[in-house]
């Protein structure tokens, strides 16, 4: 006999990092695999260290990590794991990234400015990683910045499904916060049935982060629940000035759905002194008892996460989670 035959296995295993494990252990709960358990510390002088107690050899490895406050100890402790996984001779690496790092330095706005998204995806792929997984990524164009398959997934319908059952009968206005997510805000109009479409236009100066001059609202939003759709909220300025002038222009209510809840400082405070009536956003991001808030609502983004994991192992498709929409 000139060979060996073995049977074709596959194992999935899955990996959490520190930034969100609850996140990752909600996961497992749906696909019924618990992470895989694993020692990882900081050293004194702050470098990090991670060993899976677990043989990964041969395995489809799916590292969970959401990239949270303090995002540069994050992003190092997934290049860490990455690279155990791939010296443990794991078969695939998939990593997880509910929210993509640094996913709003896209671009070059002036000269001599980092893309520091392209630079993300290099070192996770420099680490070993054969895949990447996301939730509603800042710009669709980061997929091509990693040389490799990016599964770009969409929260807007878990969003939608509680939108349309909570403010069920009421006149509807969907308002982009600024002329970049009219793309997005279109999309919404079609999931909710083809209502009206607002936008907010704005200016902002580039050499100044987090601070913006919204100017007036486009649109039809007199008298109708107007539905603020972002990627992320993150200090809250935008959201809150946008809500600002949709009462003005004659809103009778506004409501924020976000993706990813970053919510820096002073973002929480604004929130809940601004004319805004419910914030509903998904978990993909941890949110501290200290960011709490009685007019936010936060959705699970596990089972949508679970799903495309499950999709990947089997060699299945992603894209039909969204009826073809990438």
């Amino acid at each position: 006999m000139g060979s060996i035959v073995a049977e074709n296995r596959k194992s999935l295993m899955l990996f959490s990092g520190r930034g969100f494990p609850e996140l990752a252990k909600e996961i497992g709960e749906v696909l019924g695999v618990a992470p895989t358990p694993a020692d990882a510390y900081e050293f004194a002088n702050g470098e990090i260290f991670v060993r899976f107690k677990d043989s990964v050899r041969g395995s489809d490895a799916f590292v969970v990590q959401s990239v949270t406050h303090g995002v540069n100890t994050w992003v190092m402790e997934t290049l860490i794991m990455i690279d155990a996984l791939k010296r443990g001779s794991a078969k695939r690496i998939t990593v997880v990234l509910p929210f993509y790092p640094y996913s709003r330095q896209d671009k070059k706005h002036r000269g001599r400015e980092p893309i520091s998204a392209r630079l993300i995806a290099d070192l996770l792929k420099t680490a070993g990683a054969n895949r990447i997984l996301t939730v509603d990524l800042h710009t669709a164009q980061i997929q091509g910045f990693f040389d490799g398959p990016v599964d770009h997934l969409f929260a807007m319908d878990i969003l939608a499904e509680y939108v349309e059952h909570r403010y069920a009968g009421r006149p509807m206005t969907v308002v982009a916060p600024d002329s970049g997510r009219v793309r997005v805000a279109e999309r919404w109009t079609d999931r909710l049935g083809g209502c009206p479409l607002a936008f907010i236009h704005k200016t902002r100066d580039p050499s100044k982060p987090n601070q913006v001059v919204a100017n007036r609202v486009v649109g039809d939003v007199e008298g109708r629940v107007c539905l603020v759709v972002d990627d992320m909220i993150d200090t809250g300025g935008t959201i809150c000035r946008a809500a600002d002038i949709l009462k003005e222009s004659g809103a009778a209510d506004v409501i924020v759905a976000a993706t990813h809840a970053l919510l820096s400082d002073p973002a929480t405070e604004r929130l809940k002194n601004s004319s805004i009536s419910e914030v509903v956003v998904t978990n993909t991001l941890p949110l501290p008892p200290e960011k709490q808030l009685d007019k936010l609502t936060v959705l699970s983004i596990a089972p949508l996460l679970a799903r495309a994991i499950r999709e990947v192992f089997d060699d299945g498709s992603v894209t039909t989670l969204f009826g073809g929409l990438s």
